[in-house]
Order: structure tokens, then sequence, then C-alpha cells
């Protein structure tokens, strides 16, 4: 009962968190004004919110018994997600993404649709697979954009993650202009990956990411939206140090936080997110791609990636190039991997990286083949309809795209890299980024 008391006078409860009032940005700096424009820009701008938001669920409340959670305790949660919607109306950003929600309780789920929907915002739920309770709420703000359609995205892995695909166009055009065949128009995910429990799920978490991307390729060549700029938003449960970050820099996206900030792959002080183990990280990123960017193949930036975390794993078992050859190879008489093996050593099926080890296809790796695998280097051959162009490959037309002209996370102090401990609202920063419009050049090519 003293843990309840104690509870109840929580700040966040009496409606006085003094690290989130702290955080309050003069309104306007980033923030729709009630008139709905940004007071410190001229042109039109687009803003876009991300927030893994606790499930109840998740949330512990007494440290010493681990069972107690917030969702045994409806005040408690009603308080918080009540706040958390608070919050939200009032950046009132175009575009909300927000992970753990509680799409288990109805109740939640009628107040944060109700109080959306009133404001102005089309609602998108998507629970997990295999009933976990949780999963994704994506908002569109009805003044800025229309939906055309919406996807949904199932893993069906370990973890039961899924993703929402949302292609939207811009209700007034964001850019006048003489040529009426230009997109205004841009593709929106929202994720949660899975937590690395341990580093084994790694590749489990990149293959993740790749999914998401191969279904996006597919998405646009078949929609024939190769020049509209993407945004990827979520809980990334990885670090700028990890694989995922690297995979995605690869395929042309940027950290909108980031840039805003004018940091670089490598440098950063900022943080979003304690876990349950107590560690502070950065993991909540908004990433943006505009269509001028030139890529690498999708399939060979996946198996470069991914060969790149096998690698990793091994070395971190001391095991040297040859070594590493033996401990794949199992217990098998040749001297080659067979693809069970592999799958083995993954803890997954993984057919797609197999064809791109596999270079002479005859269904077993040889040493040479592995030593691919090691230097991670892979062929630069793929499937046709994956890499086609156009016969209007190197003419130019205009396109249009986004800069990013800010970026804040909330509570502020996570920003210096430090994590209040009177915040309470989640375990989890908030990340809001702000975009203006702008023209690009570009090759115009399909997918």
């Amino acid at each position: 009962m003293v843990m309840l008391v104690s509870f109840f006078k929580d700040p966040e409860f009496a409606n006085v968190d003094s690290s989130e009032n702290e955080s309050i940005p003069f309104r306007g700096t980033i923030l729709r004004t009630k008139s709905g424009k940004f007071s410190s820009v001229s042109e039109p701008c687009v803003s876009c919110t991300t927030f893994n938001i606790l499930a109840p669920i998740y949330k512990r409340l007494d440290q010493q018994n681990q069972n107690v959670r917030e969702s045994d305790f409806r005040a408690f949660w009603l308080a918080r997600n009540e706040r958390i919607v608070d919050w939200l109306l009032y950046e009132s950003s175009s575009i909300i993404c927000l992970q753990e929600f509680w799409v288990g309780n109805e109740e939640l789920v009628q107040m944060y649709e109700q109080r959306l929907g009133a404001s102005g915002y089309d609602t998108f739920k998507l629970a997990r697979t295999n009933n976990r309770g949780d999963g994704l709420l994506t908002a569109i703000h009805k003044e800025y954009f229309r939906v055309l359609n919406y996807r949904e995205l199932l893993f069906n892995d370990f973890g039961d993650r899924v993703a929402q695909l949302l292609h939207v166009q811009s209700v007034i055009p964001f850019l006048q202009n003489n040529d009426d065949s230009m997109q205004q128009e841009i593709l929106i995910v929202n994720t949660h990956l899975l937590f690395p429990h341990d580093s084994s799920l790694s590749i489990v978490r990149l293959h993740q990411v790749y999914k998401i991307l191969q279904y996006l390729e597919t998405y646009q060549r078949e929609n024939k939206l190769s020049q509209v700029p993407v945004m990827l938003c979520g809980d990334w449960n990885g670090s700028k140090r990890g694989h995922v970050y690297k995979f995605l820099r690869s395929q042309g996206f940027v950290s909108s936080y980031d840039i805003a900030h004018e940091y670089t792959d490598s440098d950063h002080k900022w943080v979003s997110h304690r876990n349950h183990r107590g560690n502070i990280c950065g993991v909540d990123f908004i990433w943006l791609r505009n269509p001028n960017k030139s890529i690498k193949p999708l399939k060979i930036s996946w198996a470069e990636a991914a060969f790149g975390i096998i690698k990793y794993q091994l070395q971190k078992a001391q095991l040297n190039e040859k070594d590493a050859f033996d401990f794949l190879r199992a217990d098998n008489n040749g001297n080659y991997i067979t693809y069970s093996d592999f799958c083995d050593a993954l803890k997954q099926e993984m057919k797609d990286l197999w064809v791109q080890a596999d270079v002479d296809g005859n269904g077993v790796l040889d040493y040479d083949e592995f030593k691919r695998i090691w230097y991670c280097t892979c062929s630069e051959h793929i499937d046709e309809d994956s890499n086609s162009e156009d016969s209007n490959e190197g003419i130019t037309k205009e396109a249009f795209g986004f800069a990013v002209k800010n970026a804040i996370l909330f509570p502020r102090e996570v920003e210096k890299g430090i994590w209040p401990e009177n915040y309470h609202l989640s375990d989890h920063a908030r990340l809001t980024a702000l975009f203006s419009p702008v023209r690009l050049r570009c090759s115009q090519k399909s997918l």
C-alpha cells in the first residue's frame, strides 16, 4: 500500500511533472500554433512525432515485485495516457507514430481514437501478432494529408513485431509548380523492432528492417512512386553504433535529429530511452530519404550488413577465418557448410541471405564462398526486376522532398545524455521533427 500511495503523489499524476514543464518550448519554436502555422518559419512545414508510450502491461510499479504492473491499476494508466494525449494534441504534429500502444484495452483505444479524431486525425492501429497486447498507432492530421493507402506488414518471426505503411498526399500542394505530374506524396512507416535480449538477435532485427525496405521497394515499383520521400519512424531498439543504423544509412536514409543538430554518424550526445536494465541509449529515430538519393541495390546492402554481423559474432567468440568455417561446418564430413548448418548458426531461416552466399548455387558453401562472407563482399548480380531501369534513365525531372528544419527530444535533458529522474510519462523520450518542402532534381527512373 505504501507503494500505491507514493505513486499517487507522483507529480505526473498531480499534473505537475516538473521535467515535462521545464521541457516545454516556447510555442511556435517547433510546435504548431492554434492558427495552424509555425511561427518560426515562413514556408509551409510538416511535423512528425514518434513516441514509444510504454504499454501499461510492461510498466513496472514495484522494482521489488516485477509482477506488479500499471495495467492492474486503471487510475494510473488512464491518467498517464490522458497526459500523453494532452501533449500530443498540444504539439499537434502532422504525423504521429506511437509504439507500445495498448491495443488490448478497449477503453484506452477508444480514448485515443476519440480525442485524436475530434482534433482532426485519422487513426490506424495494428496489434502485434500472437496476442501480445500492444502494437502501433499512427495518426495523420487531415488538415495536412489525405491517406491514399494503408498497408500492414507482419514479420511473423521471433518477437511478433509488425510495421505500418501509409501512403499519403498533401491536401494543399506544398510547392506550386507548372508540372502537374510532380508527386507531392509521402510514404510513412511506423514500427517497433525486436529488443536485443542477446547479441544473437541482432541479425533478426536487421532482417526486420530488410523486410520493411523490401516491402517499400515493391510498393514503390508497383505504384510508380520512385520520386517520393520516405519517412521511417519508431523505436529501432538499436543505437547509432549498431548494424541497423549503418544499414539504413547505406540505403540513403538520414536521422532527422542528427541532421538538425549537425551530428556525424560517429558523434552524438543524445539519448531517448532508459530500458528495464537501467541503461540509457538513443534508439528512437525519424529517418528521412529523399528521392534524389543514389543508393546501393538493396539485396547487396542487406547481404553485406548481415555478413558483417555474422563475422562480428564469430570474432567475438575469438574464431579466426578457418576456425569459423569449421565451426559453421558443424558435424558434416564434407569441406562445406550446409543450408541447415547456416540456419542453425543464425537461429532462423535466411533463404534470401543464403542465395547471396551460395554463389554457384550448388546448395552448399565451400571455403572460397565462406571467405566472401568473412570479407563482406557480395555479388553485384541481382534479379532483373529489382534493378530494372527504363529508357528515361539519365533524364532529370523535378521532384518533391524535405529538408530537416529542426528536431527536439522531450524531456530536453535527454539531448545532453541525461535521463531526468522526475520524468515518468514513459521510459522513452518523445521525438518531434520539423520538415520543410524542397524542390529536387532527380533522374527519371523506375525502381
